[in-house]
């Protein structure tokens, strides 16, 4: 068994509602359940994406206007309430303040608890976020848990014929998801496993990064105790 210090995760907002934007409330008590069950990390940060909530919102700006500092603002603000029912679920483990800054999180840290997050400023996704902390803590990996498998060389939910690959260099993925791309920067509540920023983050800090579904859980299981027959992308150099 490989004990890492500490891990950081980034659960997808769309993970915690359905389709008709009900809370997955059973699926969250049992990702809960897991991270307070953890046995092997010191530390255990949780980054929560805006979801489909957050589009809602910030569909309804833009038929307003189309400020996009504005929809990231209204994103990040949506991704701090679902980190603030993340923590009431968890409970007494959790911190009892969502960080909104890395003064805060530095602080957060003091302590014997698990930390959850949601965005921290316009521009920047929450993936970037999740791989920023985990340079900040000195995490040796970080799990994305998508509404995916993986990461695929083709769009899955538009191709019948996309193909999970197993595993990524930082170039690879440079040439899948960046190069492929018309525009590198995803607009404000675009969703996107990685944009431009976050591989850069990646490359300068040489994260080990898992990305599995978080619908099912059984692979983010595997991970935290150290199988690697797990269903999902690694990325490493």
């Amino acid at each position: 068994m490989i004990i890492i210090k500490n891990i950081v995760i980034k659960i997808g907002g769309s993970l915690l509602f359905s389709e008709d934007l009900e809370i997955n409330i059973q699926q969250i008590i049992k990702f809960c359940d897991i991270i307070k069950a953890n046995q092997y990390y010191n530390k255990v940060i949780i980054v929560c994406g805006g979801g489909k909530i957050a589009r809602k919102y910030i569909s309804a700006i833009r038929y307003v206007h189309s400020n996009e500092t504005s929809n990231d603002i209204m994103g990040i603000k949506i991704s701090r309430i679902n980190a603030r029912l993340l923590m009431e679920v968890i409970g007494e483990s959790a911190f009892p303040i969502v960080p909104k800054q890395f003064e805060e999180l530095a602080q957060a840290l003091l302590f014997d608890k698990i930390i959850i997050m949601g965005g921290l400023q316009p521009g920047q996704s929450t993936t970037s976020v999740a791989l920023e902390v985990a340079e900040f803590i000195n995490a040796d990996q970080v799990v994305i848990l998508t509404n995916v498998t993986g990461i695929y060389n083709k769009d899955p939910n538009k191709f019948d014929d996309a193909k999970l690959i197993k595993n990524l260099t930082l170039d690879e993925l440079q040439n899948l998801i960046i190069n492929n791309s018309n525009e590198k920067q995803a607009a404000a509540g675009e969703y996107r496993i990685f944009d431009a920023v976050s591989l850069q983050i990646m490359k300068r800090s040489k994260i080990k990064v898992y990305v599995v579904s978080g619908t099912n859980l059984d692979d983010f299981m595997k991970i935290l105790d150290g199988n690697s027959d797990f269903n999902g992308t690694l990325i490493s150099n």
